[in-house]
């Protein structure tokens, strides 16, 4: 199998990762944090949330906060 090069990223806000932090303490009916970060300038927003949320509630808070 041949190495193949990592595309070069040339617009921000177009290539995210997006990672849940749960197991956290219930503070104000919440218990985890949505983390989505940007892959080429390395900026990160996190949101407090539920570790049990609805797909259509997940959509909305994206669309919503990030």
């Amino acid at each position: 199998m041949k190495l193949m090069m990592n595309e070069v990223l040339e617009k921000v806000w177009t290539y995210l990762t997006v990672d849940f932090i749960t197991k956290l303490l219930l503070v104000a009916g919440k218990d985890a944090i949505l983390m989505v970060c940007d892959r080429l300038s390395k900026m990160a927003y996190f949101v407090a949330t539920m570790k049990r949320i609805l797909v259509k509630s997940l959509a909305r808070l994206f669309r919503d906060d990030v």
